[in-house]
Order: C-alpha cells, then structure tokens, then sequence
C-alpha cells in the first residue's frame, strides 16, 4: 500500500471513530473487540445465510409458478408443433394423391399408406395424450379418415378408367386395326370402287385412335369430340363400303367393323363418365382437406392465445420475483455493508499496528514496543506471539555473530576437502597411466626379445660362415644353407619388429588422447581397437575372454582421449570385479548406429552381477565395495561425469546378482564443445 493510500484511509478512520462511540463512554469498538474474531466472521456468514435462505425461500416460490407458467408455454409450443406436422403432412397427402392420379406407380401409392399410416399413429398416440388437443383429435381422425376414404374410391375409379381404356377403347381400336387389314388386303385393284370409301373410313379410324389417346392422357374435351365425330364418320362409311363390296370377305369384314365402332364409340362415352366420377372425387378430396387444413387453422389460433397468455403469465411472475428480491438483497445488503465495515474496523486497524511491528523487526529495529498483548482475542494472541519473535531475533541476532566466526572455520574445512579429493583423482589418473604403460611394455618385450635373439643367432651365423669363407671354396649346399637361414632370421626380425612398432604406435595414439584430450575427428572401431590393445595384457592374467562388435564406417567428431579413459575403467572394472577368484567369464563391446547422429555403445559381461543397492549407488562419488583392498570409489564417478560432461552423451547401468552387468551408453556423433575447465575435471579416472 502506498504512502499516499495509507494517510487517506488513516483520515478516514479518524473520521469514523468518533462515530463508533455513543453516548455515556460507551465503546463499540471495545464492544466488538471482545467478541472472537472467529464468532465475529461467523455472525457475517451467518447474516449472509440468512440472506441466502430468504432470497432461496422467495425464488423457490416464484420458480413453483414459473414453471408451471413455462410447463402451459412449453405444452402449447408442442401442440402447435403437433398442429404444424399434421397440416404438413395432410398437404404432403393431398399431392401425393395428385401424383399418384397423374402416375398411378406402386412406390407412390406405399408412400401415400405410409404417410396414412403415420398421420392417424400421430393422432391416435400424440394427439390423444396432448392435453390441449384431446378434445379436437376425434375431429381430425373423422376428417382425415373421410380423406382416405375419398381416396379409396378415386383409386377405384381410376382402376375403372385404366380398364374401360384397355378393355373398351383399346381393345376394339386394335380389332378395327385388323379388320380395315382383312379389307385392304381382300381389295383386287387400287381402281376398285371401294378404295376411296375405304380410305377415308381409314383415315378416320386413324383420327379416333389418336383423339381418344389424347383425351385420355389430358382430359382434352376437344379431343373428345373429335373421336366422337370420327367415329360417326366411320359409321356412315361402313353402308357406303357394304354396297360397294367386291366379296363375301370384304361384307363380313365390314359387318364386324361396324360392331366394334358401336363397342369403340361406347367405350369412349364410358370414359368421359368415369373421367367426370373421378373429378368429382377429387373435389371431395381437396374440400376435406381444406377441412382438415380449417380445423388445423382455428386450432393453431386458440395454441398461439393460449401461448401469449402464459408468456405475459410467465412475465409477470418473472418481474414480481426481480421485485422482491431486489428489496430483499437491498435490505439485508445494508446490513451486512455495516456489520461488515464495523467487524473489519476492529481487525483491520490492530493488524496494520502488529504489521507495522513485524516490519520493524524484519528491519532489524528490535527496539520498538508490540502494542495489544494485554487484547484477549486472537489479535492479541498475535502480538503476544510477534513479542516472543522479537525476543528470538534478537536471539537469533547473537546466534547469527557465532554461526559466521563457525563459518569462516568450516569454509577452510571445505577448501582442505576439496584439494584431498583432488590428490585422489591424479593419484587414479597416474595409476591408470602406469598399468598402461605396464601393460604395453609387457606386450612389447615379446616381439622385441625375439628379434634380438634372432639378431643374435644370424650374427653367430655370419662368423662361422666367415671362417668357413677363409679356410677355402664352399660348396654349393653350404651357401644355400646359409643364404635361407639368413632369410628366415630377417623374416622373423621384419615380422617381429612391425608388430612391436604396431603397439608403439597404438601406445603413442592412445598416451597422446589420454595427455591433451583434444578434440578431432575418429573412426569409432578403429578407436576402440587401440584401446583394446593396450589392455589385452590384463587378459592374459585372467581367464576372462573379450569379443568386439563394432561396424565400421561410424565417424566420431568427439574426444577420443576421454572415450578411451569410459572404455579403460568399465573394461578393467569388469575383469577387477565381474570375475573375483579368477574365475572364467566373457566381455562384450558392441556398437551401433541409433539414428543419423547418434551411436549406441554396450559394454556387457556374465559375471557375478549387482545387488539393487550397489547397482543405485554406482556412480556415487567415493563408493566403493573394495575399501579394503584400496579401491577409491571414484572410477566410475568419473566415469559418469565424462560420459555427461565431455562427450554429451548418458549412461544407463542394468544388472542383478548372477546376471553380469551392462552398461548402455548413448553417445552423439558430434559431442558438444566443452570449456576447459569441464575437459580438465572430467578427465581420466580409474576403476574402483
């Protein structure tokens, strides 16, 4: 809180206190200070749920009538829903009917019992539990069965007009067809006397058929009257062509033509019948439908004032409710801002006091007073406490002069500790060196003491061949003899000497990584082989055998010096405590590539294994389980340190007691670039 924020609130408190006095020197602020703070938090929340309990009491009593308002609202909404579906529905009937006069096809006419179907379900099951539209559903039901109705008879009378069209129009037409066939055919010449009358009785037929086609597809009254003018055009020819006919063929022919233009004029009159049946039924169809769509109409009326009935019911006891529980939350708010004001008075203003204490003791100014200890709330208890914390940093003042003279004493402790674990580490880094350098040298002595007792032999050989030269001519064997000794000593000598310069020069690589740790560029077997070359005398003293696996091909641009250091310690710690007693046992090394920038090394064995403890503790500074045999238990905390360190890389150590121990090392191909003072601290180590 700022300065200028502190002096107003300061004024204003000021400005109040005088207030919160009555007459007679009666105190409220003393009032209310003997009060618990804990009971006076209490009678706020209590206030509070007395406010919570009325204003619940009123919005449960306004929420009864709001839903039963909502619950009218909701149930008129789903009639009129109801309303809708069914007019719906009854249009959808209607054009189904339409469709179906039109185009009487059998999916049709399951798509007009389905919807039939749905409609009267709809009825019979919603219609009957609405509330509103139970007393109008027999209603409905009555109409949209009289609709169904209607619509059986039309199906009746449009199966009617399908066969009086097949049966009495058709039928006779294809019959006339054949007979004018049988005439033309039975005619001698074309300048027979029938011809012409034959002709245009022909020509009327023509026009009949395509006339009462017409009508019957369109309704055309036109076309009608032609078919019937032609038919009677048909019947006057037929005496015309009787006297004129050359045969008995031809007069029965006609006689039969004359019958089926009777039956084809008939069939015709028929139709308009049924065509004038089926509109009338189609009339009575759309007035029961408007019917339906009429009762539907009124219906939707009465649901939309019935709707705006409960709507301004609904509003009505939604704005009462806002009214009560606005003077109710206004009334008891009053109250509470008071009450409230007045309780955070008598905490506020001690808090700032004992605020102002603890601030001076932070500061180191022990001398200032706490002021309300003698207070019996828990404001009070609070000072009392800052009064004994007063007394324990002044305490704490003392204790803190003789902690810093201990300090100073305990830093020089520290310093001595660090320069011992220093020694530690270049007493192993000299000691891996010289088992090194031992190990080399025993393997160089070898083909070096070889080659000079062969140097030897071939010079005793070239004094006696010398005095035999002397003491006069040699025979041809005797020279050969010599000139092949001399052969295989210089072979022997040649082979020898390039294995020692092998191992000197592997000796002289892996001395030179080890003494500078420099960065370069190295290809990761034939890295691993030199190292493998200086230790391969430790082998020979052990009945531990060792198999590498490690492809060619994988380039390191890393530190070859502390890789051989990581390989040094695990592979000696291995043979040191993997097979105690000389006992036999096999070591692994493999490698391989993880991804483009990224090697995998595994450096495993089958002895004796870990228990969980030591397996935990491996890599811990200065633990060892060969203390008494002058282990350090620092190699492979060194180890640990250059793996993480130098190379960038991380170790993962799995082993259990008789299942040997692997040691998983993940390396980057590039490994990171490290100060100097890293490179020197994760230098080389030995095993523990």
């Amino acid at each position: 809180m700022s300065v200028t924020a502190v002096a107003i609130d300061q004024r204003q408190t000021a400005a109040i206190e005088p207030r919160l006095r009555t007459g007679g020197g009666f105190d409220v602020q003393r009032l209310v200070r003997a009060v618990p703070i804990r009971w006076r938090i209490l009678s706020i929340a209590a206030l509070t749920s007395a406010v919570a309990i009325t204003l619940g009491a009123l919005i449960w009593s306004g929420a009864a009538t709001l839903s039963s308002a909502w619950q009218e609202l909701r149930q008129v909404r789903q009639s009129d829903t109801l309303l809708a579906l069914l007019e719906s529905e009854s249009i959808r009937l209607q054009n189904l009917i339409h469709r179906y006069i039109n185009e009487p096809r059998p999916e049709i006419f399951a798509e007009i019992l389905r919807l039939r179907e749905a409609v009267l379900g709809t009825l019979k099951t919603r219609g009957a539990a609405d509330p509103i539209l139970a007393s109008s559903v027999d209603e409905l039901t009555g109409l949209t069965e009289r609709f169904f109705e209607g619509f059986g008879n039309l199906r009746a009378v449009q199966s009617e007009i399908t066969r009086t069209y097949d049966s009495e129009v058709l039928k006779p037409a294809k019959e006339m067809a054949g007979l004018y066939a049988i005439i033309e055919a039975s005619v001698s010449s074309r300048d027979a006397l029938i011809v012409p009358s034959l002709g245009k009785s022909r020509e009327a037929f023509t026009a009949t058929l395509v006339a009462a086609n017409a009508y019957y597809l369109s309704l055309a009254s036109s076309a009608a009257a032609e078919a019937r003018e032609n038919i009677q055009t048909i019947e006057r020819t037929i005496p015309v062509m009787t006297d004129l006919a050359e045969n008995d063929l031809q007069r029965s022919a006609l006689v039969a033509l004359k019958e089926r233009a009777v039956l084809f004029g008939g069939g015709l009159t028929k139709l308009s019948e049924e065509f004038a049946r089926r509109t009338s039924l189609l009339t009575g169809i759309d007035g029961n439908q408007a019917a339906m769509i009429s009762a539907i109409d009124k219906l939707s009326a009465q649901m939309r004032q019935r709707e705006q009935q409960a709507q301004e019911r609904f509003d009505q006891t939604l704005t009462d409710i806002y009214r009560k529980v606005a003077l109710v939350s206004a009334l008891f708010l009053t109250v509470i801002v008071a009450g409230g004001f007045l309780i955070a008075h008598s905490i506020r203003e001690p808090l700032r006091e004992l605020m102002a204490s603890m601030d001076a003791i932070v500061s180191g100014q022990y001398e200032r007073p706490i002021r309300d200890t003698s207070a019996s709330d828990e404001i009070g208890e609070m000072a009392r406490a800052v009064e004994v914390f007063r007394e324990n940093a002044i305490a704490r003042r003392r204790a803190e002069d003789d902690l810093r003279a201990s300090k100073e004493h305990a830093e020089n402790a520290l310093e001595e500790l660090r320069e011992t674990q220093k020694h530690l580490i270049d007493a192993e880094k000299l000691a891996a060196l010289g088992g090194l350098v031992a190990g080399v040298a025993h393997e160089v002595n070898n083909p070096v003491g070889i080659s000079l007792t062969v140097a030897s032999s071939l010079a005793r050989r070239c004094e006696t061949f010398a005095a035999e030269l002397n003491e006069g001519p040699l025979r041809r064997s005797r020279l050969d003899e010599f000139v092949e000794g001399n052969r295989d000593a210089a072979q022997q000598l040649v082979t020898n000497l390039q294995r020692a310069g092998e191992l000197i020069q592997s000796f002289k690589q892996v001395a030179v990584d080890r003494s500078h740790a420099e960065r370069r560029q190295f290809e990761l077997g034939q890295a691993t082989e030199q190292i493998i070359a200086s230790l391969r005398p430790v082998l020979k003293k052990s009945k531990v055998s060792l198999a590498i696996d490690i492809p060619g091909g994988i380039f390191m641009d890393s530190y070859p010096g502390p890789y051989g250091q990581v390989l040094t310690n695990l592979f000696i710690n291995a043979v040191t405590h993997a097979f105690p007693g000389g006992r036999a046992g096999r070591i692994w090394i493999s490698a391989e590539a993880t991804g483009a920038n990224s090697v995998t090394l595994v450096i495993a064995d089958n002895g004796v294994g870990m228990t969980e403890e030591t397996r935990r503790r491996a890599f811990d500074p200065f633990f060892t389980t060969r203390r008494n045999l002058g282990g350090t238990g620092l190699g492979l905390h060194i180890i640990h340190n250059i793996i993480t360190q130098t190379l960038g890389g991380r170790i993962v150590l799995e082993s259990r007691p008789g299942e040997g121990a692997t040691f998983r090392i993940t390396l980057p191909r590039s490994a990171p670039h490290a100060s100097p003072d890293t490179a020197d601290a994760a230098r080389y180590g030995s095993p523990t």
